[in-house]
């Protein structure tokens, strides 16, 4: 910057004089420029030396002052290295002294261990010695009781001898005769056992049974249902059967083929009557004709757009059914299919009582005695209202309701324990549950109960006979009287072949045969009558 200023300042300086020397005498200009080149010169010259004498300078003091850096960086780092090494030394020294004491600590113990090996090892060397003493005096006891073994065979040998003699018997017929009477005498006492028993139970769970199913079944107030096979649709006058019959009765051949009902039209007064065994199939066509009816326009193409409508309010039924009857037992996390399952239950019916509502039924009847129980009253819930999920597809599925519900459970994954009772409650798996047992008692409630269900009398008078074949097979039976509609069977025995205790063993027996080879709802009383008349004349 220096150099620029000179030189601009000799440029300035040189043009100035140039004007004036030409102004005044223009000869001598050349030699002028002449002394202005050199000036220049000179100042540049000048400008170097200038800036390197101060280049110098400034390299002589950063020098100077990186060689008073540098020895004082050396004296602090000698300092902190002999810091360091005073450190390093007090943590050697340290970790020595603790080294030494960990080693006398572990010298120590070993000096303990050591001790307490030499005692056990004495103690053993004590023991072993007993224990030779010990098999030495059972070794002679053992000889002892060798000869006293001989001596009391010989004994023994000679008494049998004796009595074989005495009493004119060999060895096994008198064993044979001794079994024989202790038989008899088990039988007797076994038959005293069970009736002790029946009795003691009897009294203190008779009582607390009947409380319970009397609580359960006051709580759960059902309806009488009486299912029928026909439905009547009324109509606003008797012309409408000839629009429902149709010309040449397409009409009515068009919706007995869809819906899969036989319409029946005689001279019932304004009523038409649907009859089919498919209770789905005949609410599809009742509903259809009553579209129809409302809607005036009757032929093939309406027939068929109306059962179609139909059709999908069926299967919406049966979907807000099965949520309703969830809801109303209160048995969350269904399976979607398994609520259209118990739907379907709605329109299926079994000895002229509706599933649905048997299930419903049976489901509050487990859930009450499970709580009377201590049981657990949900999965009771979920159990009974399952049970008889397989009625909705066993038209569709080959099989029995209870195999066919259990696989229908197993494949929506279902709890294994509402798998099982579904399995158990009609007998056909042992129940293995509290809450299968109670499953199981709660169908019979619900079945049992008064009309509820419809029988034949054919099915009636079948059971009835079939009850008393059972009673009748069994030695020692004079008549037996199935009474109270095959609720209890009267059984007389012959006094001379059955005594009391014989009796109450006949009356188990009865019962068991009776509940492996008869199907029943309810229960069965079974009653054993033995009666001795003792008859005289005075003459």
């Amino acid at each position: 910057m220096g150099r620029v200023s000179t030189r601009f300042s000799f440029l300035c300086l040189s043009n100035s004089l140039k004007r004036e020397v030409n102004r005044i005498n223009p000869v001598p200009a050349v030699i002028i420029v002449v002394l202005s080149v050199i000036a220049l010169l000179l100042g540049l010259l000048g400008g170097y030396l200038l800036r390197k004498y101060l280049a110098e300078a400034k390299i002589a003091s950063a020098e100077e002052a990186a060689r008073r850096i540098f020895e004082e960086a050396q004296k602090e780092a000698e300092a902190k290295k002999r810091e360091a090494i005073l450190e390093a030394k007090e943590e050697i020294h340290a970790m020595r002294s603790e080294a030494e004491r960990e080693n006398r600590e572990r010298r120590n113990e070993i000096q303990r261990l050591e001790r307490r090996l030499l005692q056990k090892e004495e103690t053993l060397d004590r023991k072993l010695e007993s224990l030779e003493k010990r098999e030495e005096t059972l070794l002679k006891k053992d000889q002892e009781l060798s000869h006293l073994r001989g001596q009391l065979n010989e004994l023994m040998e000679k008494q049998v001898a004796e009595l074989e003699r005495i009493s004119g018997l060999t060895t096994e017929e008198a064993r044979e005769l001794l079994l024989n009477n202790v038989r008899e005498e088990v039988k007797r006492e076994a038959a005293m056992i069970i009736k002790e028993a029946e009795a003691q139970a009897r009294e203190t769970a008779e009582k607390k049974a009947r409380e319970i199913v009397t609580t359960a079944i006051q709580k759960c107030a059902a309806d009488i249902v009486a299912e029928t096979t026909v439905s009547v649709v009324p109509l606003p006058n008797d012309e409408m059967k000839g629009r429902i019959i149709g010309r040449e009765g397409r009409n009515i051949r068009t919706l007995e083929t869809l819906t899969g009902v036989d319409l029946i039209i005689d001279d019932t007064p304004e009523a038409v009557i649907l009859s089919g065994f498919d209770p789905i199939r005949r609410e599809t066509a009742r509903i259809a004709l009553e579209k129809l009816i409302a809607d005036g326009r009757i032929h093939p193409a309406r027939i068929e757009e109306m059962v179609e409508k139909s059709q999908k309010e069926i299967e919406q039924q049966i979907r807000e059914e099965g949520e309703q009857a969830a809801f109303e037992v209160g048995v969350p996390n269904l399976h979607p299919e398994l609520i259209k399952l118990l739907g379907r239950l709605k329109f299926r019916t079994s000895y002229g009582q509706n599933v649905l509502k048997h299930s419903l039924e049976v489901a509050y009847l487990a859930g009450t005695m499970a709580a009377e129980l201590g049981a657990d009253v949900q999965l009771a819930k979920r159990a009974g209202l399952l049970h008889d999920i397989g009625k909705a597809v066993d038209h569709e599925v080959e099989g029995p309701h209870v195999t066919i519900g259990a696989e229908l459970a197993r494949k929506y994954r279902e709890n294994p324990e509402v798998i099982h009772c579904i399995l158990a409650h009609h007998g056909d798996q042992e129940p293995e549950t509290i809450e299968a047992v109670l499953v199981q008692a709660a169908d019979a409630i619900s079945a049992a109960r008064p009309g509820a269900r419809r029988e034949t009398l054919e099915t009636y008078l079948r059971r009835l006979k079939k009850l008393e074949e059972i009673a009748d097979s069994f030695e020692g039976v004079e008549k037996s009287y199935a009474i109270q509609a095959g609720r209890e069977i009267r059984i007389m025995v012959k006094p001379e072949f059955v005594d009391d205790l014989q009796a109450a063993q006949l009356a188990h027996d009865i019962v068991k045969k009776i509940e492996e080879e008869l199907e029943y709802p309810g229960q069965i009383k079974v009653v054993v009558i033995r009666e001795t008349r003792n008859v005289d004349y005075a003459k």
